[in-house]
């Protein structure tokens, strides 16, 4: 561990002693190659949840959720052998520190969006409570996604307070105190709403904006649409077990056909069955969404401050969504070629009739 550090440099600059307030790295100094990035030299997992109990700011009890890191380095290692690994534990509010701290540092970046904090277009047979396992393993998959993404990018890799994240658990709030981002976010706050007092706005500005507006509408749209589907396949599917139960209770009359009415019963139980894993498995889909909904909204926050990393993420987005729609449609095409099976072995047990 102590080797990645070492490796790592502080692309922020200090001026008349004061807190680093720039995200740009120093003229001389250039954006991290990938070879370079932390990504490269470290593993990083969120390995596990779990739900705790504590106080808060104001002493009140609340039940949270822990997510714990684990980090180990890949380089300077040995043949054959393996860096032992380093673990901490964080909450989601320290993930949302570690953003907002990154976004107001790095105007110029679209900074990877942390998953929800509550689920959001969820279908009727999914619970909206952030304690749901469920929902938090989906969650957990989703902060090791941002933590990789951070650690992947030129720039932000390179964040001496993304590092100690990993590896540093008591203290690192102060730290991150202690830069003084909070005053810089509110002098943020001031020139944006200066900005939006011009009456002549750059048109690059309006026409990103109207992107976002519009990437986030067709992607909330298309989560709308799909949790509507989600709910009427449950039922398609879950109305096969009617066929069975009938088909059973028809058998237990029928001599000769009795088997073969037992057996399509059978197979018409397993089909409805079926269907709480396929949705499970579809809404890992629907949480790759879900991320560039967000990345919408942190490209609005981009819009307002700064163009240097957007050719990286339209290319990351088309690859991405290309790459999670293909999977989708494969999976539909799976189910559907699974109905016809089942519909094709009923077809059978009727005709031994």
């Amino acid at each position: 561990m102590e080797s990645a550090e070492a490796e790592l440099s502080d692309s922020r600059s200090e001026e008349d002693g004061a807190a680093p307030c720039s995200g740009l790295p120093p003229p001389e100094q250039s954006a991290a190659t990938m070879e370079d990035c932390l990504a490269k030299k470290m593993e990083i997992t969120v390995s596990e949840a779990e739900k705790r109990t504590g106080r808060n700011a104001v002493n009140m009890q609340e039940t949270y959720t822990a997510y714990l890191i684990e980090t180990r380095a890949v380089e300077s290692q040995s043949e054959g052998q393996c860096a032992p690994v380093d673990s901490l534990w964080r909450r989601y509010s320290e993930f949302e520190l570690l953003r907002n701290y990154l976004s107001v540092t790095y105007p110029h970046i679209v900074v990877p969006p942390l998953p929800e904090k509550r689920a959001d277009f969820v279908w009727h047979k999914l619970s909206a409570d952030n304690m749901d396992p469920d929902f938090v393993e989906r969650r957990r998959i989703g902060l090791e996604n941002f933590l990789l993404r951070v650690a992947s990018h030129p720039v932000l890799c390179q964040e001496k307070i993304f590092y100690s994240f990993l590896t540093q658990e008591g203290g690192w709030k102060e730290m991150v105190n202690e830069t003084g981002f909070q005053l810089k976010a509110d002098s943020r706050l001031k020139a944006l709403n200066a900005t939006f007092r011009v009456k002549n706005p750059d048109k690059r500005f309006t026409e990103l904006k109207h992107y976002s507006d519009e990437l986030q509408s067709v992607i909330s749209h298309l989560l709308r649409v799909r949790a509507r589907v989600a709910d009427r396949l449950y039922g398609v599917y879950k109305v096969h077990g009617n066929y069975g139960r009938v088909f059973s209770e028809w058998s237990a009359i029928e001599k000769e056909m009795g088997d073969g009415l037992q057996s399509a019963g059978h197979h018409m139980d397993v089909y409805a069955a079926s269907i709480d894993d396929i949705l499970e498995e579809e809404e890992h889909y629907a949480d790759q969404l879900k991320e560039y909904l967000f990345y919408a909204e942190a490209l609005r926050d981009f819009v307002k401050s700064a163009w240097a990393d957007i050719e990286r993420f339209k290319e990351q987005k088309n690859h991405d969504l290309k790459e999670a729609l293909i999977s989708y449609a494969v999976m539909q095409i799976s189910m559907c070629k699974k109905g016809i099976q089942v519909w094709t072995n009923a077809k059978e047990c009727f005709s031994k009739m």
